[in-house]
């Protein structure tokens, strides 16, 4: 995410910002920010709840398919949370060139985080959590 939000200043390098006041730009990207703070935040209370671990790089180590609370609406709410603190960077920055840089979180995370952890999860839960993929959308 830190890189990508580096990405995203680099590409705000090549463009105007747009004309909004800046008072108003940034007020919408701390509402966005802190929208995406509390996604996130709400996943991982989630996984505490269940006492299940929190580390995506450890997804064999899952104790608990959660799919209560915010699960119900997006499986990935920490990754989701995560692309609207980007988009409210983007925001800030107020250069459209920066939105490029949501679309290469998206794809990266899609390919190399989510997609192996689900075939995990599958591997650990089987059904059930095929049914859950299949029901609830990957962001939203």
């Amino acid at each position: 995410m830190l890189l990508t939000g580096g990405l995203m200043w680099l590409l705000s390098l090549l463009g105007l910002p747009v004309s909004v006041s800046p008072t108003a730009r940034y007020l919408c990207a701390l509402v966005i920010a802190l929208l995406g703070g509390a996604v996130s935040l709400a996943g991982v209370l989630g996984f505490r709840r269940a006492k299940t671990t929190v580390n995506p790089l450890k997804p064999d180590k899952t104790t608990a398919l959660v799919t209560q609370g915010i699960y119900r609406i997006t499986r990935n709410p920490m990754y989701l949370g995560m692309l609207l603190v980007l988009l409210g960077w983007a925001v800030a920055l107020g250069v459209p060139w920066a939105l490029l840089g949501l679309w290469i979180f998206k794809a990266y995370i899609d390919r190399f985080q989510i997609t192996p952890e689900e075939r995990v999860l599958v591997k650990i839960f089987g059904e059930p959590c095929a049914a859950y993929m299949a029901n609830v959308r990957r962001w939203i």
